[in-house]
């Protein structure tokens, strides 16, 4: 047994703080949490970690990420200059720099020829160092629609229902859909073009439900958000309310949002230059105006930085998971609002809330310690000591970032 005492522990849920904490620990579980002496006889046989001036919290989770995301296809032909065997080596560092920011649970939401199957579970088996991961393999889409060359195309219900099924078949914890078209896949539909409609949404939501599994709709387009809620999906990816002229925020389709439950993911992430490079400073300001909205309306938000993309020659790094958090702040996020965005919140929406994202008896012992205080200041969040992960120690401190995390 350990015990890990910290000069606060934060649960995860609330913003709830336990002054002068710790939290004990058997193998890959979390057996108490509560202030020093909580433990108690347990606690007097247990080797301890003191963390003077430190912050316990639960690992953080970033709930959508691509690690295997390759810019060298062809989006003509599918072909890649990337072997699947580079490809995987490079998605287990990228999976490795996710750690080196705190992060101990990701959502992988589409990849090729079932490669993130192949890390997840080197992961769980100890052959890699990395957050525990959710899992799509390939998003469903149209014929030569958005991410088509990650192996997905499905144009009616018969087809939808059959890639459906061979990803779950292949061990996927759950499924992406393309709702809508995006920028990133020349040729493609753009984002401001809905792909798929209600009734085919609801046979992706339905195949999915057999496996107990949840939908996460890729939905740019105002009538591609509004099919996603409608169909019942689990979570809503950027809900960014795309037009040919920008994001145009719609207050009626976002109190719609709100009401249904359905979390949202707005991909929010620390490359802002990236938006301002590529499409100006009016369609950022719309961009994060329209995340704000949400949140007035009471929309279910939590954090996901579409991690593995580049656009105008921008990375957005898969170690940049603090930055993104900064951005909610900027525009008048709080900090407990955040941290429980980026624990419990994502967490739940990933469909392992039974588990993690929390600090209390019975969960994975998966969490971080960071120097200061991140409810004063989200920085100190970089400021790491101490990331486990089930139980097991993988601080990546020190390590730099020996690749780009797109190929």
């Amino acid at each position: 047994m350990r015990i890990i005492r910290a000069a606060k522990v934060l649960t995860g849920r609330s913003g709830e703080v336990i002054e002068d904490g710790e939290v004990l620990i058997d193998g890959p579980a979390i057996v108490s949490v509560g202030p020093r002496g909580s433990a108690g006889a347990a606690g007097e046989a247990a080797e301890v970690l003191e963390l003077p001036g430190h912050t316990v919290l639960p690992g953080l989770v970033d709930a959508h990420v691509h690690l295997g995301f390759d810019a060298t296809v062809d989006p003509l032909t599918g072909r890649s200059a990337e072997s699947e065997r580079h490809l995987l080596l490079r998605m287990a560092e990228n999976a490795r720099k996710l750690v080196s920011a705190g992060v101990t649970t990701a959502r992988d939401l589409g990849g090729r020829a079932f490669l993130d199957l192949e890390l997840r579970d080197a992961i769980e088996e100890g052959l890699a160092v990395g957050p525990h991961l959710v899992v799509a393999t390939r998003p469903i889409t149209v014929t030569g629609g958005h991410c088509w060359y990650m192996g997905g195309e499905a144009d009616d219900e018969p087809a939808i229902r059959r890639v459906a099924r061979e990803n779950l078949r292949a061990g996927a914890d759950c499924l992406k859909v393309m709702v809508s078209g995006g920028l990133m896949t020349p040729g493609a539909p753009p984002s401001w073009v809905p792909q798929y409609g209600t009734e085919q949404l609801r046979v992706v939501v339905e195949e999915a439900a057999t496996r107990g599994k949840g939908v996460a709709a890729h939905a740019h387009a105002h009538a591609a958000v509004r099919s996603s809620i409608e169909a019942g999906v689990t979570t809503i990816e950027h809900c960014s309310f795309f037009t040919p002229e920008g994001h145009q925020y719609d207050a009626e389709l976002g109190d719609k949002v709100a009401a249904s439950g359905t979390y949202v993911c707005p991909t929010v992430h620390g490359s802002v230059d990236r938006i301002r490079k590529v499409h100006g400073d009016r369609m950022l300001e719309q961009w994060l105006n329209g995340i704000a909205a949400m949140r007035a309306a009471g929309v279910r938000l939590i954090t996901g930085t579409d991690a593995g993309f580049a656009v105008g020659g921008i990375a957005n790094p898969t170690d940049a998971f603090v930055a993104g958090l900064e951005v909610f702040a900027q525009i008048g996020f709080g900090n407990a609002e955040i941290i429980e965005m980026a624990t419990v919140r994502a967490a739940d929406a990933c469909g392992v809330g039974g588990v993690t994202g929390t600090l209390e008896a019975g969960k994975r012992a998966d969490l971080i310690a960071v120097a200061g205080d991140p409810l004063a200041d989200l920085a100190h969040l970089r400021d790491l000591a101490l990331v486990l992960v089930s139980g097991r120690s993988v601080t990546q401190a020190g390590v730099d970032t020996v690749t780009s995390s797109v190929g």
